[in-house]
């Protein structure tokens, strides 16, 4: 039976044939016979691929139902909540956003509040309304000599080679309307960063794209010539990113032209391999130093890094390189284990980096109980596309936060899936002219724009709804989270919050104390094992 489709055309053939020999209109059926013919006989004698041997016409159907199985899943199967990586309720407020169109919802939600994992905001009866949804923030600390007023929602990290040069402009052109901030990603900066104006943080990775010697590492003259114009405002050293923590970052050689590789400084038709780590500084010591140098360099602007939490060793060493150096980064960048990124290997993306509403309590726990938060601002990105997703992580310990996702989403966007073969239907992550040809900036800029409005708007009345007057009041106990069928908790009696200063007072004892719980305990151990000096 697996050959009954072959067989049947071989047995049809002499009959096309001969008919086709007394009326010739039958000539075109006579050359898809034909076709198919020498097309099963190839299959039957190839050697590389097993299914077309044994089924030598019939596994072509295989592959055409594999090509469209995303499309015909997103378009047909998926509801409203079981798409991955974002569901379709949450791009769907993304487009009525982005195109501020009705963005409300009829009869109720479709979630299933009782299921495991569902969080929810905690209300007031005094609920308040909010005129300006501008919310925004400071950063920069003492050390710093050019502060930034910062929105609290702004564009993720993403470079020029994983997204077109039409995206990169559409989404600095919005962030300039809109008066929020773009990050460069590590590709570096380029012209088509500059072009609209917007407000940039410029993202340094272990490769130095834009800032390299020849031998690829840092060269801070160029450093120091590029990070003075006027739209950098932030400087965010990459030491590691959700969708791939410890492995470096990943361009494929499709998706790289002449114009990026003359920008990162690299030879074109291979893939573009970021090192895992940077050769600028090798210590938690070093890395402080490096802060400094680059705030030097830069002209006293806001200095800091970008890590998705792995070893809480690791964290702790920094913490104490900046208690013995007495420097400060201004911001810390919180990429979660769910983050995205164009190319990653499958297994780093799903099985490496702390999820980020696990790493937002213990980095600002850590800090608080060190004294060094009031220094240091906490943003936080990954899977961020709603409202509530904003509110939530800023009630954990962040301050503000990035998207990428949502603000691609904004930009044309639907989730192909396609970000690492260079095949972006909607142009937003190709390098190909064809499918860039479909992305108008000047139809797509303010669609960016409408987006952050429109969430800052939410969130205005998401706190509002809670009493309060800024997102610098939500705190964890505002989020509640369901743990399981009976029971649930808010998030300051699921993570363990150290007080201000309380464990640089636990550190003066040689002894751990016994009323501690053994989450702490445990972090004390670690505390007390890490040194300024070096990573484990």
């Amino acid at each position: 039976m697996r050959n009954v489709f072959y067989l049947l055309s071989i047995i049809l053939l002499p009959c096309i044939t001969a008919l086709t020999y007394v009326w010739h209109d039958f000539i075109f059926i006579f050359l898809i016979f034909w076709g198919l013919f020498v097309i099963g006989m190839y299959n039957i004698f190839q050697k590389r691929r097993t299914i077309l041997r044994n089924f030598p016409l019939l596994a072509y159907f295989r592959y055409f139902a594999e090509l469209i199985r995303p499309e015909v899943y997103q378009y047909f199967i998926e509801s409203n909540e079981n798409g991955k990586p974002i569901s379709r309720e949450d791009r769907s407020v993304v487009y009525q956003r982005a195109k501020k169109t009705l963005d409300t919802l009829p009869w109720g939600t479709k979630k299933d509040i009782y299921a495991n994992d569902y969080q929810w905001l905690a209300h007031s009866l005094r609920a308040k309304t909010l005129d300006n949804h501008d919310l925004r923030i400071i950063i920069g600390n003492e050390q710093c000599e050019q502060p930034y007023n910062a929105s609290i929602l702004n564009i993720s990290a993403m470079s020029f080679g994983a997204l077109s040069q039409e995206a990169v402009m559409a989404m600095n052109w919005g962030a300039k309307i809109g008066n929020f901030m773009q990050n460069t990603g590590e590709g570096g900066v380029t012209e088509y960063h500059f072009k609209h104006g917007g407000d940039l943080t410029w993202q340094i990775g272990t490769a130095y794209f834009g800032t390299r010697t020849i031998d690829g590492n840092f060269d801070p003259n160029i450093f120091k010539e590029k990070s003075r114009h006027p739209s950098i405002k932030m400087i965010e050293i990459k030491l590691s990113q959700g969708a791939k923590p410890g492995h470096g970052g990943i361009l494929p050689a499709d998706k790289l032209t002449e114009e990026i590789a003359a920008i990162r400084g690299v030879p074109l038709g291979q893939d573009v391999l970021s090192p895992p780590a940077h050769s600028a500084f090798s210590t938690p010591i070093e890395l402080l130093e490096y802060i400094q140098l680059l705030r030097n360099l830069s002209g006293g602007k806001p200095i800091g890094f970008k890590l998705c939490l792995g070893m809480r060793s690791d964290f702790f060493a920094i913490c104490k390189a900046m208690l013995k150096t007495n420097i400060y980064p201004d911001f810390i960048t919180l990429d979660g284990g769910e983050g995205g990124t164009g190319a990653a290997p499958i297994e780093f993306s799903n099985f490496v980096g702390t999820p980020l509403n696990y790493a937002i309590p213990f980095v600002y726990s850590t800090l608080v109980g060190l004294n060094l938060k009031k220094h240091i601002k906490i943003i936080a990105s990954g899977k961020i596309t709603t409202a509530f997703d904003v509110v939530s992580k800023i009630a954990l310990g962040a301050d503000l936060c990035n998207s990428a996702r949502g603000m691609m989403l904004a930009t044309g966007c639907i989730m192909s899936l396609q970000c690492n073969n260079n095949k972006c239907p909607t142009g937003v992550t190709s390098q190909n002219p064809k499918y860039r040809y479909g992305l108008v900036v000047k139809e797509k800029y303010m669609k960016v724009t409408n987006y952050h409005i429109g969430t800052m708007k939410t969130v205005a009345e998401l706190i509002g709804a809670a009493g309060l007057d800024s997102t610098e009041e939500l705190t964890p106990h505002h989020i509640h989270y369901r743990m399981n069928e009976v029971n649930h908790t808010t998030y300051d009696e699921h993570h363990y919050y150290f007080k201000p200063g309380e464990l640089l007072e636990l550190d003066k004892s040689d002894l751990i104390p016994k009323n501690c719980p053994s989450s702490v305990t445990s972090l004390l151990k670690l505390w007390k094992e890490s040194m300024a000096e070096r990573f484990i």
